[in-house]
């Protein structure tokens, strides 16, 4: 599973105007209903629930918040570059500025796994965390994060 098998130009929010976690997720959901036609406040409990059991804020200032929902029949990406970074209560403590959100199917079962460790390995890298944060364009960041997997395929 490639970036940009999850994510389109679309999906991919430059400067997310936020001030909590909460209000993260709720806007987060709120453009994943706009681009997926699935209902906000299902995506915001999914997203909430799933905080609920622990934190997504992964450290080094970013979060995969995820979840699963029925009416999902392939796996969606959506990816934000906060305006100023936010307590997420993250591991590590560090404020979040990088956020990946992720939906799969109930059903998806590994699936949803391997795009959720496939998430994770590009935003576990610090040179591609580097120039996420130095860009202010959708255009841009869609280009970094699905360049990204072909450069390390090659």
């Amino acid at each position: 599973m490639e970036i940009a098998d999850l994510l389109t130009p679309e999906s991919v929010i430059a400067n997310l105007k936020v001030s909590s976690k909460k209000q993260a997720l709720h806007e987060l959901a709120k453009h994943a209903a706009e681009r997926t036609g699935f209902h906000e406040r299902a995506i915001f409990d999914v997203l909430l629930g799933r905080e609920k059991l622990g934190t997504t804020g992964i450290g080094n200032g970013i979060a995969i918040p995820h979840g699963k929902l029925a009416a999902v029949d392939q796996p969606f990406g959506l990816f934000a570059r906060l305006d100023h970074p936010i307590d997420f209560d993250s591991v590590d403590g560090v404020p979040v500025d990088l956020i990946f959100l992720l939906l799969a199917s109930e059903s998806a079962g590994a699936d949803h796994l391997k795009a959720l460790a496939r998430v994770s390995r590009l935003l576990r890298d610090h040179g591609t965390c580097e120039k996420l944060r130095g860009t202010d364009s959708a255009e841009a960041l869609y280009a970094l994060l699905t360049e990204s997997t072909s450069t390390r395929a090659a």
